[in-house]
């Protein structure tokens, strides 16, 4: 049986506050394996963080064990840890006059002399962690002159850098633009692949932790449960887990959604892509449409080109949504919901 590279037991986290220990969770118990990128998810507050500072020795283990690839974490050396474990939390460090290639070079301390040198090999490995989070145009740049994304992007080259089996990262999408997220998720999951990385992140971006990782990690004070995002959505785990006030989990496909208000409805007829996003944006409104609803107007949907069909016998043409959101019949034409006796969202 495949042995865990990370393994929880009986844990119980917290921070001390004015001599006082608050407790985040309590005797929680999870294994996270080689050649996974797993995701760590959990509302906030709920202790992902102090998990993560934990795991990394930067905070105190209360009770409980952990174990990187069957060794005690309290019984590691901190030179050995230095080559098992690489950390980006969220603090970025407060340094001044160094370049950020000087910085992701820091991430070599734990491999080279007493006087820090490094040796063509270093400036290999640091010169192919800029090019993989795609910042070699930064190398000469001052850390502290860059913006929050960029300083992110830094700091994960400098992990990249130090070369350890085991990466924990603290939300570290944050700062980053949509595409660039992609890109991260992608090379976290190209290095758990092509280089049996063991990666264990916190997020909040619950779209592409569904789409990219191989486990989710679920928190909560009690427990964690972790499995495949689609083992956790078949069983209604992430639903039962994530769905709040303003939010629903759809298990079929895997896809959360905001949940709108909805007081009213119209018959649509159509299909393709012009028909779905018609009825997301008539769904924003509080409107629904579809073929069920019974309505005696009714509005057909063609690629680019949509036509509100009134109960006067009205018609009126339109080639983009903006427009048919703007007609005043729309409103004329909708009914209450309560009239019908089936409406899905």
């Amino acid at each position: 049986m495949k042995e865990p590279a990370i393994k929880i037991e009986s844990l119980t986290i917290g921070y001390e506050d004015k001599g006082t220990f608050s407790e985040v969770a309590h005797q929680i118990n999870a294994s996270v394996y080689a050649g996974e990128l797993t995701s760590l998810i959990g509302p906030n507050g709920v202790g992902k963080s102090t998990l993560l500072r934990t795991l990394s020795r930067l905070q105190p283990i209360y009770e409980g064990d952990i174990t990187f690839y069957g060794e005690n974490l309290q019984e590691i050396k901190k030179e050995r840890l230095a080559t098992l474990l690489s950390v980006v939390l969220t603090e970025r460090p407060s340094i001044y006059n160094i370049s950020v290639k000087e910085m992701v070079a820091m991430g070599r301390n734990p491999y080279t002399n007493y006087w820090g040198s490094l040796s063509q090999k270093d400036e290999k490995v640091i010169d192919e962690a800029l090019e993989m989070v795609g910042i070699v145009a930064l190398g000469a740049r001052k850390f502290e002159t860059l913006s929050d994304g960029e300083k992110q992007k830094v700091m994960i080259a400098k992990a990249l850098a130090q070369q350890t089996p085991i990466i924990l990262l603290d939300e570290p999408t944050s700062f980053l633009d949509y595409p660039s997220k992609i890109e991260l998720m992608q090379l976290l999951y190209q290095l758990t692949q092509e280089r049996q990385k063991t990666i264990l992140f916190s997020t909040h971006d619950l779209d592409l932790a569904m789409q990219v990782c191989d486990k989710m990690a679920l928190m909560s004070s009690a427990e964690i449960v972790i499995g495949t995002p689609e083992d956790l959505s078949l069983n209604h785990q992430l639903s039962e887990f994530m769905n709040g006030k303003g939010m629903i989990f759809d298990y079929k496909t895997g896809l959360f959604k905001v949940k709108h208000p909805i007081y009213w409805g119209i018959k649509l007829k159509g299909r393709g892509a012009s028909c779905v996003m018609l009825q997301k944006a008539l769904l924003r409104k509080g409107i629904l449409s579809n073929e069920e609803v019974k309505s005696n107007a009714f509005i057909t949907a063609a690629e680019n080109n949509y036509v509100l069909h009134t109960a006067t016998g009205k018609t009126l043409s339109a080639l983009s949504i903006e427009e048919v959101l703007g007609f005043p019949e729309i409103m004329q034409s909708v009914i209450p919901l309560s009239e019908q006796f089936l409406h899905k969202e």
